[in-house]
């Protein structure tokens, strides 16, 4: 794989140059064939300065939204000496400027390195702190060389969603992507270059064979699937639900976490009376099927206490994640009006807007989702031409001869 491509081509010469490198990271970034991080061997090798620690922190030891103060306790992983002299910054600390680096951690930086797993969609934040490194590089007026390892996508070409306008941005949505945007990391990164227009040498290391294998088959390829990025993304199957299911973080339904099936699971005590109501007024969608369950979450919400709800199951034939879960709400919100509810509060640093709004991020699909134009026909119709269009805008960005492609998100 890529990582492979960039210890045997790259690290050499970042040692022959006497770079001083920051890295973009977390426990993905796993030399299976050396048996070790690539923090390690970059530490080994000479080269390392900085780690940059995104949320969940280096291990994914953390839940969402906990902050990670200081990363130094990570120097003490080391056997050796290597990572004495490593800076470890976390970029997700506990107030909202912490998420995008400072001068003072870039400007002795010969080259940042980023080698992380995204999963597909615009909410994942680990995609959203390497475009604030890019900012941030730009603002101070820095000109390191960039080096992305390229990663697949393990939810594949599949485009869903409209795109994220600038009155919507937050940490969980960058402007610019779509809900589900289909890109790999490398491709994230010359997006996120061109959008910014970065003029800093970008290099994307790949390997374009294992890469091609990956896009055409995401779920299949576990290969590709090594290490789970974050500790309620478990296996290849979660992102192909997560493009749609996140959007219940913005209500007060569980959402799976607490449970080993997050996002594919959901619930709340409230909803015992759905499973009353005949398995054919379920909320529908193509390339899946739901399954009425209970389950006690053992932390989130609702932790420690017994929700119904249901667990959507993939058929293997393509599924429109997020049209379904807007279906999915707006059967909740209108079955349930007295107990379900959007959360409140603050969400990812932001107190300005409902949580709700900050996911869905687009008025058309805002107003489906709180019943003021009911009729999801409008909004299927929106959501093909966003999408066509996005997969218009994307094409100059892709490294791959895979071809991003969309999927009917009428129900059957």
């Amino acid at each position: 794989m890529s990582i492979e491509v960039f210890l045997e081509a790259e690290l050499p010469r970042l040692q022959a140059r006497g770079a001083r490198v920051g890295l973009l990271t977390n426990q993905t970034a796993y030399a299976f064939s050396r048996q070790a991080y690539l923090f390690e061997l970059l530490a080994r090798g000479g080269v390392l300065r900085r780690v940059f620690i995104p949320e969940h922190g280096l291990f994914a030891e953390l839940q969402d939204q906990v902050p990670l103060q200081s990363g130094q306790i990570y120097r003490e992983l080391s056997s050796d000496d290597s990572l004495r002299g490593v800076d470890f910054v976390s970029l997700y600390q506990d107030v909202e400027e912490s998420l995008v680096a400072s001068r003072d951690v870039l400007e002795d930086l010969d080259v940042i390195l980023i080698n992380i797993q995204d999963v597909g969609s615009r909410y994942y934040t680990f995609a959203t702190t390497a475009s604030y490194l890019f900012e941030s590089l730009k603002e101070h007026r820095l000109s390191p060389e960039l080096l992305v390892i390229d990663r697949p996508n393990p939810a594949g070409r599949q485009v869903e969603g409209s795109i994220l306008a600038e009155n919507f941005a937050s940490f969980v949505g960058r402007p610019g992507l779509p809900h589900r945007h289909g890109l790999t990391l490398g491709e994230l990164a010359r997006f996120f270059a061109a959008d910014l227009k970065l003029e800093l040498p970008l290099k994307i290391i790949r390997d374009p064979a294992a890469m091609e294998r990956s896009l055409k088959s995401p779920a299949t390829q576990l290969s590709t699937w090594h290490i789970s990025p974050s500790p309620n993304m478990p296996g290849p199957f979660t992102p192909l639900v997560y493009s749609g299911q996140c959007l219940l973080e913005g209500t007060n339904l569980n959402e799976g976490r607490g449970t080993t099936r997050p996002f594919e699971i959901f619930g709340a005590p409230y909803l015992q009376f759905l499973h009353r109501l005949p398995a054919s007024e379920w909320p529908r969608a193509h390339g899946a099927v739901l399954r009425a369950l209970r389950y006690v979450p053992t932390f989130h919400k609702f932790g420690g206490q017994v929700c119904s709800g249901f667990q959507i199951h993939l058929t293997g034939e393509q599924y429109h994640s997020l049209a379904h879960s807007l279906r999915i709400l707006s059967w909740v919100r209108k079955h349930a009006p007295e107990d379900f509810a959007w959360h409140s509060g603050v969400y990812e640093f932001r107190s300005d807007r409902p949580a709700i709004e900050i996911l869905a991020g687009d008025k058309m699909l805002l107003d489906y989702l709180r019943g003021d134009s009911p009729d999801f026909g409008p909004v299927a119709g929106y959501l093909k031409s966003a999408e066509q269009a996005w997969i218009e805008t994307a094409g100059e960005f892709l490294l791959y001869p895979v071809p991003l492609t969309r999927v009917a998100c009428e129900a059957p």
